[in-house]
C-alpha cells in the first residue's frame, strides 16, 4: 500500500481523474454503463488505470492500454483478462509476483521488484488508442520513470516500445527511434545510465491462443531481465527522467 503523500499514489491520483482524450473518456464509460453480460453484476472501475506494483520496482513493465473489459472492469494492470492471466502466471514463475493469478483489486496479488504501467491509460476502442491519445498519457509514464527510476523496462509490444523511445528522443537521449528495432526478445542498452529496454510480443490473446507467444517465451525474456538486475552494483542509477 502505497503512503498517501508518496509521490507515486499522487501521480496514481492524478491518473485516476483524468479526462483528457474524449474519445476514450465516452468509450470507458459507456463500456461501464453497459457491461459485458459475464459481468452484470459488476461494478465497472470505467477510469484511468492507475500504474500497479513495487515502489522499489528495478523493473519497469510498459503495457499498450487497459481492456475494455478487463482493467477497465477491475481498476488493476491486466486484471481480469486472458492477456493477465498469461502475464501474472510469466512474472510468478519469473519471481516478480507472490502469486498466479490476478481477479480483482483485492486478491493479495503483490508484485516483487517490478511496476506496470501502460502507454495509454484508458481503455480504446478495438485496443487501438490513436497516437494523440499515447501522446496525451505520455507525461505520465514520463514522471513513473522519473519516480521508480527503473534499471529495467519491458516493452508488452511495438506500442509500448516506441512510446517509451519517443520519451527519449523527445528528451534528446536518443536521436531518432530508427536504430531501435521491435521484435521479440529484443535487447537495447540506449544511452550511459538510462534503462537497458527489453521488448516481448504483447500477451493478448490473439497472440497467446496462436501459439505467436508461448510460456517459454516470456520465461526466456524476463529470466535474462532477472539474471541482468542481479548483475547490477547496488549503487546504479539510472539517469533521474530517462
Amino acid at each position: 500500500m502505497l503512503e498517501p503523500t508518496s509521490p507515486l499514489r499522487v501521480l496514481n491520483e492524478e491518473i485516476v481523474s483524468c479526462r483528457n482524450c474524449p474519445r476514450l473518456v465516452k468509450y470507458r464509460e459507456k463500456v461501464a454503463r453497459e457491461r459485458r453480460r459475464a459481468y452484470r453484476d459488476w461494478e465497472y472501475w470505467g477510469k484511468p488505470v492507475p500504474g500497479f506494483g513495487d515502489a522499489e520496482a528495478g523493473l519497469l513493465i510498459l503495457g499498450l492500454a487497459p481492456a475494455a473489459h478487463g482493467a477497465n472492469r477491475t481498476g488493476r494492470m491486466f486484471t481480469g483478462d486472458r492477456s493477465g492471466d498469461f502475464l501474472y502466471a510469466a512474472l510468478h514463475k519469473a519471481g516478480f509476483a507472490n502469486q498466479p493469478v490476478s481477479l480483482n483489486r483485492d486478491d493479495g496479488l503483490k508484485l516483487d521488484q517490478a511496476y506496470i504501467a501502460a502507454a495509454c491509460r484508458c481503455a480504446p476502442p478495438g485496443n487501438k488508442p490513436l497516437p494523440r491519445e499515447v501522446s496525451n498519457c505520455r507525461a505520465y509514464l514520463e514522471r513513473e520513470l522519473e519516480i521508480l527510476k527503473p534499471k529495467a523496462v519491458l516493452a508488452l509490444g511495438k506500442i509500448a516500445w516506441d512510446a517509451y523511445l519517443e520519451i527519449l528522443k523527445q528528451r534528446g537521449i536518443i536521436i531518432s527511434r530508427a536504430p531501435y528495432k521491435f521484435a521479440h526478445g529484443a535487447e537495447a542498452d540506449l544511452a550511459p545510465g538510462t534503462p537497458r529496454l527489453f521488448a516481448v510480443y504483447h500477451p493478448s490473446q490473439q497472440n497467446t491462443q496462436t501459439g505467436r507467444v508461448t510460456p517459454a517465451m516470456y520465461s526466456g525474456v524476463l529470466g535474462r531481465i532477472r539474471r541482468f538486475l542481479e548483475t547490477l552494483p547496488a549503487s546504479f542509477k539510472p539517469v533521474s527522467g530517462s
